[in-house]
């Protein structure tokens, strides 16, 4: 009887590691099955909108510098054509498939040229508009995956920095409405109809929460009233808290 009863307990040891392995199996087939959709949704969404991506990216600058820079300044007319024309170049980039950090580092230094030139104390805030106006362009970058910087790459929890941690990573996340978008998202393409359907939210309430999703880089939508599909950040920020579920 004793022996009946241990070889049973073995038995049952067998079958419980054999389903942990299936599971594990399982959890291995489920991401890479999640890593295909958004690499081939992301090389869709590049192909097809590229261009759409750059006329709102150049719209968006040409509103902030209308509105941001000096308007006294005899330079204005002068500097503005130079902005417009650096955030154009730079722009075209997003159709590309891939961005070095080289072609970065060369715009960077460009801007840093340029911002030599300006000899007057009103030229920082000029400069300033210009340079967050360059660095959305790189986050949309980072968000369509052409872009990843070695200090990304090299990068360790003391380089983290809270303030952007908390704004663009932690925050967005931390409510369920948006954690089940972006969870949604992450298993396929999903329309505005969708989301409200799953979340519960209507109009200008669900609105306020994509808003939140885009502005973070988590998720990306088509076009002006297209799909929601999640970004390579809001792809690896998921499969990131999916490794803290014990």
């Amino acid at each position: 009887m004793t022996d009946g009863t241990e070889r049973y307990t073995q038995e049952i040891k067998v079958v419980q590691s054999e389903i942990a392995s299936l599971r594990s199996e399982l959890r291995r087939f489920i991401e890479c099955a999640n890593r295909q959709h958004v690499d081939t949704a992301l090389n869709g969404l590049r192909k097809e909108y590229a261009g759409v991506f750059v006329e709102q990216q150049l719209s968006d600058a040409d509103q902030r510098l209308q509105e941001r820079m000096i308007r006294e300044c005899p330079m204005r007319e002068r500097c503005y054509a130079a902005f417009c024309e650096f955030l154009k170049s730079s722009a075209e980039h997003i159709k590309d498939g891939e961005v070095s950090e080289a072609v970065i580092q060369s715009y960077r230094d460009r801007l840093a040229a340029m911002r030599k030139g300006g000899k007057l104390e009103s030229c920082s805030t000029c400069f300033a508009e210009t340079n967050r106006l360059f660095e959305k362009q790189i986050e949309l970058m980072r968000s369509l995956g052409i872009y990843r910087s070695s200090q990304q790459a090299s990068s360790s929890i003391a380089d983290l920095s809270d303030e952007i941690l908390v704004r663009d990573i932690l925050e967005p996340l931390a409510n369920r409405h948006r954690f089940r978008i972006v969870q949604s998202l992450a298993a396929g393409t999903q329309t505005f109809s969708d989301l409200s359907k799953l979340t519960g939210l209507r109009g200008g309430n669900l609105l306020f929460h994509l808003k939140k999703l885009q502005d973070a880089g988590m998720i990306l939508q088509r076009h002006e009233r297209g799909d929601y599909i999640i970004t390579e950040k809001g792809y690896k920020t998921l499969k990131g808290i999916g490794t803290l579920q014990p």
